[in-house]
């Protein structure tokens, strides 16, 4: 009964006028973002956090969700019309959307995708709710050794399952401790590691961090790129699956948003890795797998309910443990300590009015994406055929106006302009940003909650083996450090031993 007088009061949060109007324009611009190839949910939300410096918490986050859960919607139509996955959980759904497309079946295709999204994310939404409470009063439990061992985890998987060479993602997590770092000291209040530069002692602003990392190194990158764009030019006609397309779908749905929740739950698994098991898995129990990658409509269905149901899930560790799971989520973290909102066990406690209102704007936002991207796919499409040599000047200046309106200072320009650089930089030579922008978001909670157990303790490292949680959590991390470096140990070995 609790839970539903708090979803209720959620939809009266949810149905004020304004949030319903930011709702719109975050999945209205969401999608717009999965569309445009190379520009994904992570940087389009730390390009929109300034803008909601006016706003409140629940209204900002109610936008900055509706981006994340969006761009899923609008990846999968150039993936199906374009052969261009515009977002990466999109990628497996060009193999069979495409060749839906090709055979005159582009409607069916798009409107499958439409509703699996729909259902993956209204089933995704559905565990939120009923999942993040129980999980979040548990959590209360935690003392700072365990919200130390858990983060400590948290970003050893996302070191362990970001791609690239392992040295390079340890350096990148390293790395973003240490950016981490300069400022006030937490406990004496002296600064540390400022160099002198007065700018510096509030810390390095995420969200300057976070345009240039995900937003001008993706312009630059994109600048050197020329996409052969071979626009499916036919007339969309029966968008709306038949009888036997759902009959064919129903299973491969109903497994999508089984797969996509659980890999949405892990850290740094979501959307991207819950699309391509799903489908796999599709192929694997057809009754014809030799078709998959001709058209077959399971191996669209599949994938888009996955990756939705994950974008959903990813929200449990955000808002129950203050884990972020993915880069976007990364980002919205950073979003919510922007407007003094920190997630995890508190959140649900201390600030109910937002967690019911995000989870009933989520509903509303699923049925508006429902409704938006049918209508508008002429025109999504007629957006991925403007040069992208028009579309980055604007999208620099409004990272410039971004950037400038935090506290109307050039030194938030300043820093979005190094990192941009650093991150094309990285991005160049294979070293990803995830690990330095998670290593830099988990590093004051993770220092916090260390030096607390270290008082508590008087200063023993001995006390976090007394403690199951952290005994648990402590030795996943250093399984899987372990198997992460194994085999590039052994890679040197060999070479070595060739004489290479």
């Amino acid at each position: 009964m609790d839970i539903l007088n708090s979803i209720a009061n959620g939809f009266g949060i949810a149905f004020q006028l304004n949030n319903l109007l930011l709702c719109f324009i975050g999945v209205l611009f969401g999608t717009f973002t999965g569309v445009l190839p190379g520009f994904g949910p992570s940087a389009a939300i730390a390009l929109l956090i300034p803008l909601t410096f006016g706003l409140s918490g629940v209204s900002s986050i109610i936008l900055l969700c509706g981006i994340y859960y969006g761009a899923m919607y609008g990846g999968s139509t150039t993936s199906i019309l374009v052969n261009i996955p515009g977002e990466a959980a999109s990628v497996i759904t060009c193999l069979d959307g495409y060749a839906m497309a090709q055979a005159g079946r582009a409607g069916p295709a798009l409107g499958i995708s439409a509703f699996g999204s729909l259902i993956g994310g209204t089933i995704g939404i559905i565990g939120l709710m009923l999942i993040a409470p129980p999980l979040a009063d548990f959590a209360l439990k935690f003392g700072p050794h365990e919200i130390f061992s858990i983060m400590f985890l948290g970003l050893t998987v996302i070191t362990y399952v970001s791609r690239g060479p392992v040295l390079k993602c340890l350096m990148m997590a390293s790395l973003g401790l240490i950016l981490s770092s300069p400022g006030l000291d937490m406990i004496s209040g002296t600064p540390r590691l400022t160099f002198g530069i007065v700018d510096l002692e509030d810390g390095i602003p995420i969200v300057p961090m976070a345009m240039g990392l995900f937003g001008i190194s993706e312009v630059f990158l994109n600048l050197e790129k020329t996409i052969q764009i071979d626009i499916y030019d036919k007339t969309i006609k029966h968008i709306l699956p038949t009888l036997k397309d759902w009959a064919v779908s129903f299973w491969a749905i109903l497994r999508g948003s089984t797969l996509g929740f659980f890999c949405g739950l892990i850290p740094g698994a979501g959307p991207v890795i819950a699309s391509f098991i799903s489908y796999a898995v599709e192929k694997k129990v057809s009754k014809y797998p030799e078709k998959f990658g001709t058209g077959v409509i399971e191996g669209v269905a599949g994938p888009e309910t996955a990756n939705n149901a994950a974008v959903q899930a990813a929200f449990i560790p955000l808002f129950t443990l203050g884990i972020p799971v993915t880069p976007a989520i990364a980002i919205l973290f950073g979003a919510f300590v922007t407007h003094g909102i920190v997630p995890g066990p508190l959140l649900i406690s201390k600030h109910p009015d937002l967690f019911w209102g995000v989870i009933a704007s989520m509903y509303i936002g699923n049925i508006m994406l429902l409704v938006l991207n049918l209508p508008l796919i002429n025109i999504w499409v007629r957006i991925v055929r403007i040069p992208y040599i028009f579309l980055f000047p604007l999208i620099l200046l409004f990272c410039l106006i971004g950037a400038f309106s935090l506290d109307f200072s050039m030194s938030a320009i300043y820093f979005m302009c190094i990192f941009g650089v650093i991150g094309y930089i990285m991005k160049k030579f294979e070293y990803e940003p995830t690990p330095l922008i998670m290593g830099f978001i988990l590093g004051p909670l993770m220092e916090k909650s260390l030096r607390q157990s270290l008082i508590i303790s008087h200063g023993s490292f001995t006390s976090f083996f007394g403690k199951p949680i952290c005994m648990i959590a402590l030795s996943l991390a250093a399984v899987l450090l372990i198997t992460n470096i194994m085999p590039y140990l052994r890679s040197k070995r060999m070479a070595v031993g060739t004489g290479e």
